[in-house]
């Protein structure tokens, strides 16, 4: 049966386990994969901009010896003549063998999924979600911290509108004893319905403005830019994109084997004097996502 990916979800802990496996084994035995998508034709549809995502997609695709189509913003398709994402969908089926969407629209890749014969890829859609950023956060946790148990987990900056921390959220919540604290200006807190879903489920979790008193308790810190596209209002942006400003003297209390993650880009709620930090793993991060995303297409497409 075709299978897609929208939301983490639907992945299983099992599933889970097995894609970290095969993106392990990639990384240390490159060239057995190297023609395991022979004749394979990802598309990559992006509605919406992207560096990392896209280009570790097609990145992915190629070192499993596969080819690459596609368009990287949503004029250069047939989107800007009113083309529905459901005859996009079933156009683009026709092509390749696989598509990975990004649309500024949450839904869309689900609609493209309901119409496609072929697999879709959740590449984020518009602040709902990203599953395969959270698969690249999870292979660097694993690598970085071995476990998914245990751990206290700081997510600071715009928890409204980031689809990389509702994902994440929503993936690390089926571990055992995973806290969450959260951090951010109130305008920005993670939504409700992610809150009390987790109080529901008897997760503690913190709420606080004050990412240096919260440092010293945390495992993981994953920063967040605050997202100028997802804001109506630019005065608002202006005020709220600064909040945090994760620096060299900011970590001075955080413990010794803290994990430093961001989905990226970034833009200055990092300071470059943080990269030399043996603890910053946000490129690690951006490297993992290319092995993750090289694993799943393997399992989408039913590759052995």
């Amino acid at each position: 049966m075709m299978r897609s990916l929208i939301d983490i979800a639907e992945l299983s802990l099992e599933e889970i386990d097995s894609l970290l496996a095969t993106a392990n084994d990639i990384i240390d035995n490159p060239q057995k994969y190297s023609e395991k998508c022979k004749g394979k034709k990802l598309a990559t549809l992006f509605f919406e901009p992207s560096t990392r995502t896209r280009l570790s997609f097609e990145a992915a695709m190629y070192e499993l010896g596969g080819n690459v189509l596609g368009f990287s913003e949503a004029q250069s398709s047939s989107a800007a003549k009113g083309e529905s994402i459901a005859d996009t969908a079933k156009t683009v089926s026709c092509y390749a063998d696989i598509i990975a969407m990004r649309h500024p629209k949450e839904g869309a890749p689900l609609v493209a999924s309901m119409n496609a014969s072929i697999p879709v890829i959740n590449a984020g859609d518009g602040g709902h979600n990203h599953p395969t950023q959270t698969l690249a956060d999870l292979l660097t946790i694993k690598r970085e911290k071995g476990r998914f148990d245990n751990l206290t987990v700081g997510l600071c900056g715009d928890l409204k509108f980031g689809r990389t921390v509702h994902s994440l959220i929503n993936a690390l919540r089926r571990y055992n004893n995973v806290k969450f604290v959260l951090i951010s200006p109130n305008e920005l807190r993670v939504p409700e319905y992610i809150r009390e879903s987790l109080k529901k489920e008897n997760f503690e979790i913190v709420e606080t403005t004050d990412l240096e008193a919260a440092m010293p308790q945390l495992d993981i810190l994953y920063m967040t830019r605050v997202q100028r596209e997802r804001f109506f209002n630019e005065e608002e942006y202006l005020r709220l994109r600064d909040s945090y400003i994760l620096t060299p003297e900011k970590l001075t209390n955080a413990k010794s084997d803290l994990s430093i993650l961001h989905p990226l880009p970034r833009v200055n709620e990092i300071s470059v004097g943080v990269d030399q930090d043996p603890r910053a793993c946000y490129f690690k991060q951006v490297l993992n996502g290319k092995y993750m995303r090289m694993a799943l297409i393997l399992m989408l497409l039913g590759v052995e």
